[in-house]
């Protein structure tokens, strides 16, 4: 350990423990503030690489009127073509609940109306907590 403690000295260098758990410990000779800037670095790279998907919601009702249902969808296609990704939902109040199959035809319309600006993700037809919910992902030009 003196020898390796010197030898860094004489260089000008650290001496880095790299597994302080190894029987015998792992040590490395480098320029440790070199070595946590070239680090910090590449963080910051990654980070600017990373991409995060938006997602942005549209909801509707089983009984959404035509004007309602043609401004959501407006919206929803600024969305995709911003690209981002869309969650329609229909939510059900009391009485509509006896009526799922209200809900799963607006979803088909909302599908219908969108499909040359987006694609299908995931779709659910069954009511879990009051809604249905589809995911609507941009087409790639």
């Amino acid at each position: 350990m003196e020898e390796a403690r010197q030898a860094a000295l004489d260089r000008g260098l650290d001496l880095v423990e790299v597994a302080p758990t190894a029987r015998p410990p792992v040590c490395r000779i480098m320029d440790y503030g070199k070595f946590r800037y070239e680090q910090q670095k590449r963080d910051r790279e990654a980070r600017r690489r990373q991409h995060t998907v938006d997602i942005k919601q549209v909801q509707f009702r089983p009984k959404t009127d035509d004007h309602d249902f043609d401004f959501k969808i407006r919206n929803a296609r600024r969305f995709l073509a911003a690209g981002k990704k869309v969650r329609a939902t229909v939510r059900f109040r009391r009485g509509e609940l006896r009526r799922p199959e209200l809900g799963v035809r607006v979803l088909d319309h909302v599908a219908e109306a969108l499909e040359e600006v987006a694609r299908v993700e995931s779709r659910s037809d069954s009511l879990e907590s009051r809604q249905l919910v589809m995911m609507l992902a941009p087409k790639a030009a």
